[in-house]
């Protein structure tokens, strides 16, 4: 069974950091495309950073430059990193473990944590 639980979220102001901790059981972060994605209020749920068991990390464009993705092997965990925190990071993250396809798309991951709520007051 996979498990993929998020934590880390809160409410803070803008210009602090925050880490998310995403812990995964039924599969090995070191084995497979690990992502982080978000979904603020009445907005689709969109792409936010992607690691790969193999290769190099990839963001989007908003969060490029602040957010770094990274992960503990020996904790089977997945981590998000948020710097300089603005109001419209305001969102619901969530971890997925990738399953097939275009690694930017919600379609291609097969398991999806809870997810963790950020809210950035201005």
């Amino acid at each position: 069974q996979v498990q993929l639980v998020e934590s880390g979220g809160g409410l803070v102001k803008a210009g602090v950091s925050l880490r998310l901790s995403c812990a995964v059981s039924g599969r090995t972060v070191s084995s497979n495309t690990m992502a982080w994605f978000r979904q603020a209020p009445g907005k689709e749920r969109e792409f936010v950073a992607a690691i790969p068991w193999i290769g190099i990390t990839s963001y989007a464009d908003s969060v490029k430059g602040r957010f770094t993705i990274s992960r503990d092997n020996a904790k089977n965990t997945v981590y998000l990193q948020m710097n300089s925190l603005r109001p419209e990071d305001t969102a619901v993250y969530s971890c997925a473990t990738r399953r097939s396809g275009t690694y930017r798309l919600v379609a291609a991951y097969g398991y999806w944590g809870q997810g963790t709520r950020v809210t950035v007051l201005s």
